[in-house]
């Protein structure tokens, strides 16, 4: 149930704010946690009540946020700004299932995109999180926790799905065979980029882990980016996430719960533009296998994240927030329409990915 006004002001008392609170409303449209924006006579704010069902270690959660933004703002770059307790402590822990809850400085001037209005702007996000690698390429990884084991482990995650398949509690198969059949018909690829991290071929490196356009803050007046957010899935893995995802997001030309298929499409100029932006920038510390598997990161994150969706409708909604019966269903529909499309283009984005490697003009 939702906090009411007077326990969200209570909420908001608890933090080093300046300024007196004036209304708190919800904000956003994010899937996990529930966010709040706080305005006062000073400034304004970001609450959040931390998911603690999908992110159950708060105290590491916390530290991994607060040692990157701390390296990321010692080199100069603009990030998130972890607003303590009047006691000091990054977060609140409220008594009787009060929930747990941080809060952020609003960063002024920005925009953010739910999804890509032109190619300018998507080579612009690859750009900022091609930087964000290259910021966080001298980070000590061995510091940082996993907020979610097996986050990006596909193969884990098919495991998940074979397991919610098997289970069927809401007896929900029998409404989604062609899409239960497209996951199991793909089983062969879902290992390719963890078996290069475990032989070596894929370095491991510090990666966002969900890095779709929105977790980008743009500047309101130049369209330059200003700084990445949403840091909670940071941790150890593969630049292939980070390349992947944000793919399977940007280069689609329409939101992930779009009902309607046919306005469902794979945009390889928009691939085109992520690929100059981020190739551009890491394209000289990229290991060989790295680069031959730029071509094939979209195709792996968006069948993940489609069996994701499919494996949490086939379990009753327990993860997503869904807003009708059939929401994951629907979000699964179109990361399937999504791969179809680029496995038909496959030539066309091997060959961006090489000119883009060969340091092609944009």
């Amino acid at each position: 149930m939702a906090p009411t006004a007077s326990e969200l002001g209570a909420i908001a008392a608890l933090f080093d704010l300046e300024g007196e609170v004036e209304r708190i409303e919800p904000y956003g449209d994010g899937h996990i946690n529930a966010t709040y924006l706080i305005t006062t006579t000073m400034r304004r704010y970001i609450l959040q009540r931390m998911n603690t069902n999908v992110f159950p270690d708060t105290p590491n959660l916390m530290r991994n946020i607060e040692l990157v933004t701390a390296f990321l703002r010692a080199k100069g770059q603009e990030t998130l700004d972890v607003i303590p307790l009047k006691t000091g402590a990054s977060y609140a822990s409220l008594p009787d299932d009060g929930g747990e809850w941080r809060t952020y400085a609003f960063i002024e001037g920005t925009t953010s995109y739910s999804l890509v209005p032109n190619a300018a702007v998507f080579r612009e996000s690859g750009a900022a999180f091609g930087a964000f690698q290259n910021q966080l390429a001298d980070f000590d990884a061995s510091q940082l926790t996993e907020p979610i084991a097996h986050f990006h482990d596909t193969p884990h995650r098919f495991g998940d799905f074979k397991a919610a398949l098997e289970d069927d509690v809401m007896g929900r198969a029998a409404t989604c065979r062609p899409e239960i059949d497209f996951f199991l018909d793909h089983a062969d690829q879902y290992a390719v980029i963890m078996e290069g991290l475990a032989d070596g071929s894929i370095p491991l490196r510090v990666t966002h882990n969900d890095t779709k356009l929105n977790n980008i803050l743009m500047d309101a007046e130049t369209g330059r980016a200003r700084a990445i957010i949403d840091l909670d899935t940071i941790m150890p893995g593969s630049m292939l996430f980070d390349f992947g995802d944000s793919i399977r997001f940007g280069a689609s030309t329409a939101l992930e719960d779009e009902k309607d298929l046919d306005k469902v499409h794979f945009s390889t100029e928009y691939f085109r533009a992520y690929a100059e932006g981020f190739i551009g920038e890491v394209r000289d510390s990229v290991s060989p296998r790295e680069a031959e598997l730029f071509a094939f990161a979209g195709n792996m994150m968006t069948m993940e994240c489609g069996m994701r969706f499919l494996a949490d409708y086939l379990a009753g909604d327990v993860y997503f927030a869904t807003k009708y019966p059939e929401h994951n269903l629907v979000r699964a529909r179109t990361q399937i329409k999504l791969v179809r499309e680029m496995e038909k283009k496959a030539d066309e984005i091997r060959a961006i990915v090489d000119e883009v490697m060969a340091g092609g003009a944009r």
